[in-house]
Protein backbone atom coordinates (compact mmCIF):
# COMPACT_ATOMS: atom_id res chain seq x y z
CA UNK A 1 0.00 0.00 0.00
CA UNK A 2 1.36 3.53 -1.26
CA UNK A 3 0.17 6.54 0.79
CA UNK A 4 0.98 10.25 0.19
CA UNK A 5 -0.65 13.39 1.25
CA UNK A 6 -0.33 17.04 0.69
CA UNK A 7 -2.03 20.39 1.51
CA UNK A 8 -2.94 23.17 -0.42
CA UNK A 9 -3.46 26.72 1.24
CA UNK A 10 -6.34 28.63 -0.42
CA UNK A 11 -9.34 30.34 1.23
CA UNK A 12 -11.58 28.67 -1.22
CA UNK A 13 -10.81 24.81 -0.53
CA UNK A 14 -14.63 23.54 0.45
CA UNK A 15 -15.85 24.95 -2.54
CA UNK A 16 -12.91 23.44 -4.51
CA UNK A 17 -13.63 20.37 -2.68
CA UNK A 18 -17.60 20.49 -3.83
CA UNK A 19 -16.67 20.97 -6.96
CA UNK A 20 -14.14 18.01 -7.72
CA UNK A 21 -16.40 15.65 -5.65
CA UNK A 22 -19.50 16.92 -8.30
CA UNK A 23 -17.06 16.12 -11.40
CA UNK A 24 -15.90 12.56 -10.37
CA UNK A 25 -19.75 11.84 -8.89
CA UNK A 26 -21.09 11.46 -12.23
CA UNK A 27 -18.31 8.42 -12.88
CA UNK A 28 -18.02 7.07 -8.59
CA UNK A 29 -19.62 6.79 -5.97
CA UNK A 30 -18.61 9.70 -4.38
CA UNK A 31 -19.09 11.03 -0.96
CA UNK A 32 -19.08 14.88 0.36
CA UNK A 33 -20.07 17.28 2.57
CA UNK A 34 -18.73 20.80 2.54
CA UNK A 35 -15.24 20.28 4.59
CA UNK A 36 -14.59 16.20 3.15
CA UNK A 37 -14.87 13.89 0.41
CA UNK A 38 -14.06 10.77 -0.86
CA UNK A 39 -13.67 9.66 -4.30
CA UNK A 40 -12.60 5.84 -4.81
CA UNK A 41 -11.28 5.81 -7.89
CA UNK A 42 -11.04 2.22 -10.11
CA UNK A 43 -7.46 2.05 -8.45
CA UNK A 44 -6.47 3.75 -5.13
CA UNK A 45 -8.37 6.85 -3.23
CA UNK A 46 -8.90 10.23 -2.67
CA UNK A 47 -10.29 11.63 0.40
CA UNK A 48 -10.14 15.69 0.83
CA UNK A 49 -10.63 17.72 4.03
CA UNK A 50 -11.27 21.37 3.91
CA UNK A 51 -10.63 24.46 6.29
CA UNK A 52 -10.12 27.96 6.38
CA UNK A 53 -6.83 27.51 5.88
CA UNK A 54 -6.33 25.12 2.66
CA UNK A 55 -7.38 22.00 1.21
CA UNK A 56 -6.01 18.60 2.35
CA UNK A 57 -5.60 15.73 0.47
CA UNK A 58 -5.19 12.13 0.90
CA UNK A 59 -4.57 9.72 -1.89
CA UNK A 60 -4.09 5.57 -1.15
CA UNK A 61 -3.49 3.15 -3.98
CA UNK A 62 -1.41 -0.03 -4.36
CA UNK A 63 1.99 1.38 -5.69
CA UNK A 64 4.00 3.97 -5.77
CA UNK A 65 3.10 4.60 -9.46
CA UNK A 66 -0.68 4.93 -8.79
CA UNK A 67 -0.34 7.34 -5.85
CA UNK A 68 2.04 9.71 -7.99
CA UNK A 69 -0.72 9.30 -11.03
CA UNK A 70 -3.61 10.20 -9.15
CA UNK A 71 -1.75 12.76 -7.12
CA UNK A 72 -0.83 14.29 -11.21
CA UNK A 73 -4.81 14.04 -11.38
CA UNK A 74 -6.33 15.43 -8.81
CA UNK A 75 -4.05 18.57 -8.87
CA UNK A 76 -4.79 19.10 -12.33
CA UNK A 77 -8.35 18.95 -11.82
CA UNK A 78 -7.60 21.40 -8.77
CA UNK A 79 -5.52 23.91 -10.80
CA UNK A 80 -8.34 23.79 -13.22
CA UNK A 81 -11.26 25.05 -10.91
CA UNK A 82 -8.71 27.14 -9.09
CA UNK A 83 -7.92 29.18 -12.43
CA UNK A 84 -8.96 32.89 -10.53
CA UNK A 85 -5.79 32.02 -8.18
CA UNK A 86 -2.55 30.96 -8.56
CA UNK A 87 -2.04 28.12 -5.79
CA UNK A 88 1.13 26.76 -4.53
CA UNK A 89 2.91 23.74 -6.06
CA UNK A 90 1.65 20.67 -4.07
CA UNK A 91 4.49 19.11 -1.65
CA UNK A 92 3.51 15.70 -0.98
CA UNK A 93 4.39 13.55 1.32
CA UNK A 94 4.73 9.65 1.75
CA UNK A 95 2.68 8.80 5.35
Amino acid sequence: MSVIETRVPTQSASRYLQQLCKHWAHKMDVSFTPQEGTVPFKDGLCRFNADEGGLSIHIEAADNATTSRLGRVVIEHLQRFAFREELAAPVWRPV
